[in-house]
């Protein structure tokens, strides 16, 4: 069955708007809980953690998921504002059922989405999935009557503390991960926390790791989330990396699943340079499994060519952080990741989790030197990505004119270069990435492949 409502990061719209009106929202909660209450064992009551990000439009739509589970029986128990890993951090080490996550990621504050999360920590398998949206699609699924009385007002924090609880118990299993031997005390780390979940915690961990954090875009006010800054927009911490003589530069996003970073120079290291220094660094001690590691096919051939160096291989899969994690337990691998900086140590977590990325980082810089020496035998090849408007989406080696212009591109680029076509899995486009260690190559061979496909299926 084909889903409607969920995409490959849970459901993501407009708040106020289907799929992110009220009516729907209780009907997520409503099926989940449901889900959960019939795989229960009978009278237990399944607990749901739920964590958002920094956007204005959180708390409400927490709330009415939280309507909905309460009506199918489960509780529904806040963690707050906390990053997307750490809800999952929570969820597979503290006992709950499922989570739920009010985030949209490094969208701008006006998107939401809602992403589920199942009892191991990662998401529910597809098949999960489409039971869910066929129970929240049904015409007769009743959402919960708006003037049901409900126990509780408001979601349970768990714990004495509350979320306080919940978030030291997360940021006490990062400390655990970093690297034997590393001293982070004194380092100096400036921290970008595009005003989003990190705002709080990054400074936080770094700090009690005895680090001299600077920290910026800490200040969220429901609507700066990721505007201008963060992952995205790094150049604010490149700068102030280099104005404060600091060892290294993290910019997270705003749920901060991802990182990327600057060495002291102020140069942006992304998540092939970070895949790089990782995993040398997890092969030195034998940590490494299989001698591979996971990336997509966005990843640079200047990544791919280094690790060779190394006597290490680059396996690659479709762009996606799901599709990554799949190749990665069907081969055993531990490390993987992907270019925009969602990074995989699957033996700590069971998804990519920003901030801890960011203490192996660091943990690495303390333990072999400076980020900028660890990347820098790395050639970064000029890439170029040309989308182009389709009709329709025949299978690419099915156009004559689109195969003749790739052998030709593939022919002339020979082992210095490397082509991607591919169809977008949401838009009516077809994508085109050429890479070569000549800028002008890059710039001929996207050309000629753009303009083929135009001829061949273009809108």
């Amino acid at each position: 069955m084909a889903k409607h409502l969920f995409g490959t990061d849970g459901i993501r719209g407009i708040p106020g708007e289907y799929p992110l009106d009220d009516a729907t929202l209780e009907r997520v909660g409503l099926a989940l809980g449901e889900h959960l209450v019939s795989q229960g064992a009978k009278g237990a009551r399944p607990r749901v953690l739920i964590g958002r990000d920094t956007r204005e439009s959180g708390p409400h739509i927490a709330e009415r998921i939280a309507c909905g589970l309460r009506s199918s029986g489960a509780e529904a128990v806040s963690a707050g504002v906390l990053t997307t890993p750490g809800v999952a951090w929570l969820v597979s080490r503290e006992g709950f059922a499922a989570g739920v996550v009010i985030s949209a990621s490094h969208n701008p504050y006006h998107d939401n989405g809602v992403k589920l999360i199942s009892s191991s920590g990662m998401k529910f398998p597809d098949a999960v999935e489409a039971d869910l949206e066929n129970l929240i699609l049904s015409a007769n699924g009743a959402a919960p009557a708006k003037g049901r009385k409900e126990t509780g007002s408001k979601m349970r924090a768990a714990g004495a503390n509350g979320n306080e609880k919940l978030h030291e118990d997360y940021l006490a299993g990062l400390r655990e991960a970093v690297f034997p031997g590393a001293k982070l005390a004194g380092m100096k780390i400036v921290l970008d926390c595009a005003n989003g979940a990190a705002s709080k915690l990054g400074p936080q961990l770094f700090r009690s790791l005895g680090a001299n954090v600077t920290a910026m875009n800490d200040t969220p006010d429901g609507r700066n989330i990721n505007a201008g800054c963060g992952s995205l927009h790094p150049e604010g911490m490149q700068k102030r990396v280099v104005e404060t003589g600091a060892a290294l530069g993290v910019a997270f996003d705003g749920d901060a699943d991802r990182a990327i970073f600057s060495g002291a120079s102020g140069k942006l290291v992304d998540g092939d340079g970070v895949l790089l220094a990782a995993g040398r660094y997890l092969q030195s001690t034998r940590k490494l499994k299989g001698s591979v590691i996971v990336g997509t096919t966005m990843a640079n051939l200047g990544l791919e060519r280094a690790l060779e160096k190394s006597g290490l291989k680059l396996a690659r899969t479709d762009v996606g952080d799901r599709y990554v994690l799949e190749e990665m337990r069907r081969i055993g691998a531990n490390l993987g990741g992907e270019q925009s900086g969602h990074i995989l140590f699957l033996d700590d977590a069971t998804t990519g989790d920003g901030m801890l990325t960011a203490v192996k980082l660091a943990s690495l810089v303390s333990i072999a030197g400076p980020l900028d020496t660890l990347v820098a035998d790395m050639k970064v090849f000029p890439q170029k990505i040309v989308n182009v408007q389709v009709r329709s989406k025949p299978p690419l080696e099915s156009l004559p004119e689109v195969a003749r212009a790739l052998k030709e591109a593939e022919s002339a680029l020979g082992n210095s270069g490397r082509v991607v076509l591919r169809y977008s899995g949401t838009e009516p486009l077809a994508r085109v990435m050429v890479e070569a260690e000549r800028a002008e190559d890059v710039k001929r061979w996207t050309e000629a492949l753009a303009s083929a496909l135009r001829t061949a299926i273009g809108a």
